[in-house]
């Protein structure tokens, strides 16, 4: 299988951002380099994964999970496992690693795109993601579950958020994104 349709919809996505552009273009040298294997993560250089930034229907707040092996606050979302349709990756990892049912799309096109270095774990060495992010809308009083990939899941204020010191560049331009939503 392909990824021609993912290849379509990343070259229609555009960013301001210099930083976020140059991923981009990792992104889809990536993929076309690795037209057949580059969602599969046996592919041991990289490959694709998804994430979602689930803000609720106010877009006051977003929900973030306490990562249990990276031990980092982090928007929900994992390996894409073989699917070029990372917007629906983005959604199951989300529904999975929250129990929330009430998730819609915020957006066809993607929100954001990261490239970051995954670090060696047992058999699995060094690698790089390519981590393509969607906006999604969810009921904030709905239950949430919290999933054996996660210590703790929580909604955080934007505001809050905006006030702490995010070490990850990623999360502090999804953060500045969200306020264009509003």
């Amino acid at each position: 299988m392909t990824c021609d349709n993912l290849i379509s919809m990343l070259s229609r996505y555009t960013t301001n951002d210099t930083v976020e552009r140059d991923m981009l273009s990792q992104t889809l040298d990536f993929i076309q380099a690795h037209p057949t294997t580059c969602a599969d993560r046996t592919l041991l250089s990289g490959h694709l994964t998804a994430s979602a930034w689930v803000l609720d229907q106010s877009h006051l707040y977003v929900l973030l999970t306490k990562h249990r092996k990276l031990c980092r606050w982090l928007q929900l979302g994992g390996h894409a496992d073989g699917d070029c349709d990372l917007k629906r990756v983005a959604l199951r990892e989300a529904q999975e690693e929250s129990g929330l049912v009430s998730i819609t799309p915020g957006s066809m096109l993607p929100f954001d795109i990261d490239v970051h270095t995954i670090p060696a774990r047992n058999e699995v060495p060094t690698h790089l993601h390519y981590d393509v992010r969607f906006w999604f809308t969810a009921d904030i009083n709905e239950p949430l579950i919290v999933s054996q990939e996660s210590t703790d899941l929580k909604w955080i204020s934007l505001h809050d958020l905006e006030s702490e010191s995010l070490s990850d560049p990623s999360l502090r331009r999804m953060l500045h994104k969200s306020t264009d939503l509003k």
